[in-house]
């Protein structure tokens, strides 16, 4: 199954008969009319895009499942005085992300996390309880010391390095493991660019049916194993790290600029009517490429809220639908930057794989953009949007041009196959970061596999 390439025909769209369906939460009366549609004489397009579109109805409803009355306990079980119409305030003013399921509103099952995240006055009522850094995501935790240090010794040094050694592990969980079956598994790796030497793979739990090229867009290592009895998958891996440092502000642009990775890539990165007449808007009274990318991060990082998100596998026109609601996660904010880059003629690409520090390791999405003479720079909307709302205006701005050296990139191209490519769908088509399996069947869904990123060694040099 092409599924990477499969996913550039939904941006299509539904019919308005399913479409109603779909938008009313009956997802399985959509998926049996596109299974009479796929029964008829349809242009190839058109029968992709129904593929796409039916198997993100299947996934739908278990990205939303709290109604709002299992919701309001969820929140009083640490609130108790929280009422329904402070929750239902929170879902009209787009703090909670829902959709109707069977014309039930039902909540993201993120959405406590979300407004825990992101909601000072939430969060302030909750509980104090000391932080775990194992137990929460990393994006919870207060990097703020390092992050203001890495910004420090990157301005003064020109950059920042270190050699970092992790261990990444996959296992299928025991209630979904089928003796006999043959198991194909993806684990990310580093991938050769900018930041990255010296890469290595130190161990691996057997040796690997394939190794990825370095120069892979979606770097993995691939094993395919006949199981009788259940174990993880693992490989230990090291590499140096740069962030190289850059000024944007004494940049001067080339009056010609080229034109790779400007162009639209379906389904997300689409230069629809309202992102055109937005990044028009942004881009008024300058030509110059250096300032109209400085507008786009600042309105990423200004306007749009984190939020936690469905999977991305079910969201439709990513950047669009986050430059209209104003909220989304890392990986949302950067298509959202890169979309308007392109659409200005700014070269841009998205980048990702792992923040990996000494305190924890956790998937992380930012952005590139390219201005001759200077070259290839940076953008972490995410990253800077955190610095903007805490008041830390340096920060805010080193992240328009810079990263931090606690990374591990996997990935340098959006929507690319994996070597060897996946037969089944993909839990996650557009990404790369803790990894996929599959059998001779079906490929796994998230919940069915246990994912580890372990820091086992952080030097800085």
């Amino acid at each position: 199954m092409r599924s990477t390439e499969l996913f550039e025909a939904s941006a299509l769209g539904l019919p308005e008969d399913i479409r109603h369906w779909k938008e009313a939460g009956y997802f399985d009366k959509a998926i049996a009319l596109i299974d009479r549609r796929l029964k008829d004489d349809l242009p190839q397009c058109m029968r992709d895009n129904y593929l796409v579109q039916r198997e993100q109805l299947a996934r739908f409803a278990r990205n939303f499942p709290w109604t709002k009355e299992a919701g309001l306990k969820r929140v009083q079980e640490a609130i108790p005085d929280f009422t329904m119409a402070e929750l239902e305030e929170y879902m009209d003013s787009g703090r909670i992300t829902w959709h109707f399921v069977n014309g039930e509103p039902h909540l993201i099952g993120s959405f406590f996390g979300t407004l825990s995240k992101t909601v000072p006055a939430f969060a302030a009522r909750l509980p104090k309880e000391p932080v775990d850094p194992a137990k929460v995501s990393h994006e919870q935790l207060d990097r703020t010391g390092r992050l203001d240090r890495s910004v420090r010794v990157m301005r003064e040094k020109g950059s920042m390095s270190a050699r970092i050694r992790m261990r990444a592990s996959l296992r299928i969980k025991d209630e979904y493991f089928v003796p006999g079956e043959t198991y194909r598994v993806w684990l990310p790796i580093p991938a050769a660019c900018i930041q990255q030497s010296e890469i290595e793979i130190v161990a691996c739990s057997s040796q690997p049916t394939f190794v990825a090229p370095e120069d892979a867009d979606q770097r993995t290592v691939y094993w395919e194993e006949t199981m009788q009895e259940n174990h993880p998958f693992w490989v230990e891996y090291s590499y140096v790290h740069t962030a190289p440092f850059s000024d944007p502000d004494t940049v001067k642009a080339d009056p010609v600029q080229p034109d790779f990775y400007t162009g639209e890539h379906a389904p997300n990165i689409v230069f629809t009517p309202f992102v055109k007449a937005l990044c028009a808007e942004l881009s008024e009274g300058t030509d110059d490429p250096i300032e109209k990318a400085r507008r786009f991060y600042n309105y990423v990082t200004e306007k749009v809220t984190y939020s936690f998100v469905p999977d991305y596998f079910i969201l439709d026109g990513i950047a669009e639908t986050c430059l209209k609601t104003r909220r989304g996660d890392c990986g949302v904010q950067a298509l959202a930057f890169i979309t308007l880059c392109r659409c200005a003629g700014i070269p841009a690409k998205w980048q990702s794989g792992l923040v990996a520090d000494p305190e924890s390791v956790g998937s992380h999405d930012w952005a590139m953009f390219y201005v001759a003479p200077k070259g290839w720079m940076f953008a972490d909307p995410s990253f800077g949007g955190s610095a903007f709302r805490a008041g830390n205006e340096e920060r805010h701005k080193h992240y328009f041009g810079n990263l931090d050296v606690y990374r591990c990139v996997t990935v340098n191209g959006y929507q690319q196959p994996y070597q060897p490519p996946m037969e089944f769908w993909r839990h996650d088509p557009y990404d790369n970061q803790v990894g996929e399996v599959e059998d001779s069947k079906r490929a796994y869904l998230r919940g069915e596999v246990e994912h580890d990123q372990e820091m086992v060694e952080f030097q800085e040099i």
